[in-house]
């Protein structure tokens, strides 16, 4: 019965490599794709980054410009302005309510996705400044 179990063990651990493998393909052309599809999604944030969104012209390039100054990859994090911690989006959503003085976006609105798409993006290979963020 041991044997049979380890047959078994050994049969079980030879198939896992090839199921993981299958996981994992993709071709150039998918890459491509994926690329394409998500900076048609980063070009209608930079769209959204540069315009007034909210009741007083004030965009959100006025206070960071390209994107500046909001290292979206130190999110979540604790916020003073909100009091608590939060993920980019609830950041993104406190400037839409009162510098812009908009309406917030629903965490899955497609111009929420964007907007994080755009400002992630836009900081790609910036070097965070220790202590300050």
């Amino acid at each position: 019965m041991f044997k049979g179990i380890c047959l078994i063990l050994l049969a079980l651990a030879l198939s896992l490599p090839s199921v993981a493998a299958r996981a994992d393909e993709f071709t150039e052309a998918d890459l491509k794709k994926w690329q394409e599809d998500f900076m048609v999604v980063v070009k209608e944030g930079e769209k959204l980054f540069h315009s007034a969104l909210g009741s007083n012209a004030v965009s959100c390039d006025m206070c960071h410009p390209n994107g500046a100054n909001n290292h979206p990859e130190t999110y979540p994090k604790f916020q003073k302005q909100i009091g608590k911690v939060v993920a980019l989006r609830d950041m993104i959503n406190w400037c839409l309510k009162n510098p812009l003085k908009g309406t917030e976006m629903a965490a899955d609105d497609p111009k929420m996705v964007a907007m994080e798409a755009y400002i992630t993006w836009e900081r790609r290979g910036v070097p965070l400044a220790p202590g300050k963020h």
